[in-house]
């Protein structure tokens, strides 16, 4: 009985909604994008798309039914590093299969990375804009949240955010693989 009760909380503990890490209610969905203040808590809606537990999102990994999209950003490269300085980016893990198209969360974005988010939707759903499409990076974390309503802008009709994002996969005990971003289109070289 004891070990049912327990089974028994854990999953409600990961199908529950994502709350504020004080235990206070989510804060309400904002009209636009969120600019500043991205490792925050995060509202428990998003508007025009599901919003999946750690459980819906397994179940959805597991059939292979949807394109998962990582909006973590990555660190840059500190300026003034002492030459000869070597600089490893610290690793990413991500939930297996995972395209991960970094930086594209920040909530105005210039054109070139606009331009790489919807090549790397392009490449995840095989042009289909009625593919499902899960975005995520961790909990309390708004560059999920910004990069999925991108999505949705950009007429993509089957958008889900998983707001627990690697910290709920990673509590559940599910896998996570070290990953490499999907590479930026090269910009021309200026004419001579």
């Amino acid at each position: 009985m004891k070990r049912l009760l327990s089974g028994l909380w854990l999953l409600l503990a990961l199908t529950a909604p994502a709350a504020a890490e004080d235990g206070a209610a989510a804060p309400p969905e904002p009209s636009g994008y969120r600019m500043e203040e991205y490792r925050a808590p995060v509202p428990a809606t998003l508007q025009g798309a599901r919003v999946l537990s750690t459980a819906e999102a397994q179940a959805l990994w597991r059939a292979g039914e949807a394109a998962f999209i990582d909006a973590m950003p990555r660190p840059p490269k500190p300026a003034n590093l002492p030459e000869g300085t070597v600089w490893r980016d610290r690793p990413r893990l991500d939930i297996p299969g995972s395209l991960w198209l970094p930086d594209t969360g920040y909530g105005a974005l210039a054109s070139t990375m606009e331009d790489y988010l919807r090549e790397g939707l392009q490449r995840a759903t095989g042009g289909n804009r009625a593919r499902l499409v899960v975005f995520y990076c961790q909990a309390n974390c708004w560059m999920s949240w910004n990069a999925a309503k991108r999505a949705l802008g950009y007429g993509y009709s089957n958008v889900a955010w998983y707001p627990e994002g690697t910290d709920g996969w990673q509590a559940a005990h599910l896998p996570l693989l070290e990953a490499e971003p999907m590479p930026r289109m090269q910009q021309p070289a200026p004419a001579q």
